[in-house]
This record gives C-alpha cells, sequence and structure tokens, in this order.
C-alpha cells in the first residue's frame, strides 16, 4: 500500500507566458538508427494513454513486497506458542518489518538514481534471501526471528522503489497507480495468504512471505533495466561536480529534513502518520476481535478481513478523485474522522460486520490518504524538490507499519479491547 504519486491528488497549476510571435516551423530530419537507439535509450517517459512497460510485473513484484507487512498477523499466536512468548510480544515479528522499510527506504532509493531499478531490484531480492534464510535457519527465539524479518523488509523497500521508479515512466500516472493498487492488494492480501501458509508449512511460512517476489524477477528485470537507461540519461544533463572529499549527499537529497519546518508539509505528514498506525493496528488487531466474537479459525477470519481491507483500499481511488473538488481542509478533516471511526468501530463494537466495516473503513481511509496527503505535502514545491519531498513523506507510512502492532499489542495487555 505504497503512496500514490502527487499528481494523482493535486492537478497541475496552469501557467501563463507571455505571447510570443510564432516561429517559423524548422523542417524535421528524418529518423536515423543511431536517433532511434538514443530516443530509446532516454525511454523516461511512454506515449499517453499506454502503460509504461513492465508495469503489471512491477504490480506483481510490489504485492509480494507488501505481503509481508500482514502475512504474520494471523500467525502470531501460533509463533508465539512455540517461542514460549506472549502473543503480544511476538507483535515484534510485525513491528521489525515495519522497521526494516523504515530503514530500508531511504538507504536504497539511492541506488536507483546511481544504477537504476535493475540494480536496486538486484540487491532487495538478495537482501529478502538472506533475511528469509535467517528466519527458516533460526532457533525459536524472537531476537533472530525479527532481525531476520527486519531484513526481509529492508530488501522489500528496496523491490517498492524500484517498482514505483518503473512505472513513474508514464506521466499520465495510470500505471503508478495500478502498481499503488498491487501495494495495496498484496497488503491486504497477505492476511489470507500468510494464514494459509502457516496452515500448509507452519508459522516460520508466513514470516517469509516476501519470497513470492523472487518468482517476478525474470518479468521485471528487462523492464527495469530499460527504465534505468532512460534515468541515467535523464541525470547525465543535470549533474554537478562536487568538492573533493565531499560527501555525496544522496541522503540529503532523498530525505530534505528542513521540509519538516513547514506546516504546510508537516501537518498532512503527522495526519498520514497516524492514518497508517491505525490501520496497522487494526490490521494485528481486527482479526483477533473478529475471532473472539465468531470462534471462526484462520483462514475464514483471513478471508474475511482481506476482503473487506481490499474492498477499502480499491474504493480509496474515488476519494483520490473526489479530494480536489472537496478541498484540503474538508479531505483532512474526513481522513481524521473516518480513521477514528474505524478504530472505534474495530475495537469496540459487538457485531463482527461492525468490525469487517471498520477494517474496510481504515483501509479506504489510509490509502487514499496516501494519494491525497502526498499532493498537499509537495504541492507547493519546485518540481525539483518534489522527488526528495514525497521519499521524506512517505517515511511516514512504514512508521506506522512499525509502530501499530506495538500499541495494538499494548491495549491488548492493559484495555483488554481485543477479547
Amino acid at each position: 500500500m505504497s503512496a500514490i504519486p502527487a499528481r494523482l491528488a493535486a492537478p497541475a497549476r496552469p501557467r501563463t507566458t507571455a505571447p510570443v510571435p510564432a516561429p517559423v516551423p524548422a523542417p524535421v530530419p528524418a529518423p536515423t538508427a543511431s536517433s532511434r537507439t538514443a530516443a530509446r535509450h532516454r525511454g523516461a517517459t511512454t506515449a499517453p494513454g499506454r502503460r509504461a512497460p513492465g508495469t503489471t510485473a512491477a504490480a506483481l513484484l510490489i504485492a509480494a513486497a507488501a505481503s509481508g507487512i500482514s502475512g504474520p498477523s494471523l500467525a502470531l499466536p501460533t509463533a508465539a506458542h512455540a517461542l514460549h512468548v506472549p502473543t503480544a510480544s511476538a507483535a515484534w515479528l510485525m513491528t521489525a518489518y515495519g522497521l526494516g522499510l523504515l530503514a530500508g527506504t531511504p538507504l536504497l532509493a539511492g541506488t536507483a538514481g546511481r544504477r537504476g531499478p535493475a540494480a536496486l531490484i538486484r540487491a532487495g531480492a538478495a537482501l529478502v534471501a538472506l533475511g528469509a534464510a535467517i528466519v527458516l535457519a533460526s532457533p525459536s527465539a524472537l531476537l533472530p526471528l525479527a532481525a531476520g524479518r527486519a531484513v526481509e523488509a529492508t530488501g522489500a523497500a528496496g523491490l517498492t522503489v524500484a517498482a514505483f521508479r518503473i512505472a513513474g515512466r508514464d506521466r499520465s500516472g495510470r500505471s503508478t497507480g495500478l502498481v499503488a493498487i498491487g501495494n495495496a492488494a498484496g497488503g491486504t492480501l497477505g492476511l489470507f495468504v500468510g494464514a494459509g501458509a502457516a496452515q500448509l508449512l507452519g508459522w516460520r511460512a508466513a514470516l517469509v512471505m516476501p519470497l513470492l517476489a523472487l518468482a517476478v524477477l525474470p518479468a521485471v528485470l528487462r523492464p527495469a533495466g530499460q527504465a534505468g537507461q532512460g534515468g541515467q540519461a535523464g541525470q547525465a544533463g543535470r549533474s554537478r561536480p562536487t568538492r573533493p572529499g565531499a560527501p555525496e549527499g544522496r541522503f540529503r537529497d532523498a530525505l530534505p529534513l528542513g521540509l519538516l519546518r513547514r506546516a504546510d508539509f508537516r501537518r498532512p505528514a503527522l495526519l498520514m502518520l497516524a492514518l497508517a498506525t491505525v490501520n496497522f493496528a487494526l490490521v494485528y488487531g481486527a482479526p483477533r476481535r473478529v475471532t473472539a466474537l465468531t470462534g471462526w479459525g484462520p483462514l475464514p477470519t483471513g478471508a474475511a478481513v482481506a476482503s473487506v481491507a481490499l474492498a477499502g483500499a480499491l474504493l480509496s481511488w474515488q476519494l483520490v478523485r473526489l479530494a480536489p473538488a472537496l478541498g484540503t481542509g474538508r479531505v483532512r478533516m474526513l481522513l481524521a474522522a473516518g480513521s477514528t471511526a474505524a478504530a472505534a468501530a474495530a475495537a469496540f463494537a459487538p457485531w463482527p460486520p461492525v468490525v469487517l466495516l471498520g477494517s474496510a473503513l481504515s483501509a479506504l481511509v489510509t490509502a487514499g490518504g496516501q494519494g491525497v496527503l502526498t499532493g498537499s505535502a509537495v504541492g507547493g514545491l519546485a518540481p525539483e524538490r518534489q522527488g526528495g519531498a514525497i521519499g521524506l513523506f512517505n517515511l511516514a507510512f512504514p512508521a506506522g507499519v512499525a509502530a501499530g502492532p506495538v500499541l495494538a499489542g499494548f491495549a491488548d495487555q492493559t484495555v483488554q479491547f481485543l477479547y
């Protein structure tokens, strides 16, 4: 469930220029083999109305990476029993994934700019495989398992950045929207797939769901290489000399922390953090609430919660479309009210359908909020600053992935509202 880019949420501001005399058209030279090759290597954009090459593979790649967020949720009681820890402590297996995403996104984002998405996909896949190996080979102890999950998530963060980079060649936003839907679908369907994997193969299988991304690598590496050629060609004309011995500055460029002093950036970022935290608290807590009210097993519970959450995530597209007409202030109020209502319904309602409705509502406002709030946070910035601002803004999402299960586990131990 990754971020929908700002161009989907905020319409471009019209430019006004002084009238100039119409130029005399120059003769257009016939294309040569070298010019056609150069055009292919520039390939940073695609023709209007056409998806960027590799978009479907990128959507599947990001879906597999996102499945690691929610995959362990319904297997946590079994894992806690095997590890001899409370279920709330086993929630650190989910929190570790959020921490890995939080660290991996800025660390690996620079690789896409310097070497292209294909190199980033290879690095991300290697880290996913390494993290999964740590999980599968570790003894039944919480700390090494959590460490393996964090390594997996670092690789998944790289796969996520690469998927959006591939789709970003389509300036219409349609390709990026499809990849964002893949992100949301993977994050929600991971509940059901993780429950099924745990039942068939054991609880550790639910902890290594991002391994599914390795099956997509052959289909996604070729378009990723084409996207990298275009990105490198574009960067060649923008390179600037650096002082000898000076740091490359890629982390500073990827995370312009000075934006946190701007209220028009800080407020939507904090709201996004709140939405994501509530959403992933419910990813941990809502299935347990449904199980307590119905007596269902992991598979039917996972199917029910994943289905309604996916429906909510898909409906978020309508919220993104309506946002410009509603206005920034009203949309923020709707997002905050929707998240609050979702948390209350999932935590306190005595009827399973209302709990499921709360889960769907939280998925809707979280997925929609990513698009709408990203637009309002970076819309006033110069184009050359928007990429770094979006990267900084998007860190609110993995921060919520990390914080949500911890808060839900704390509430489970103190308030006991989940059971």
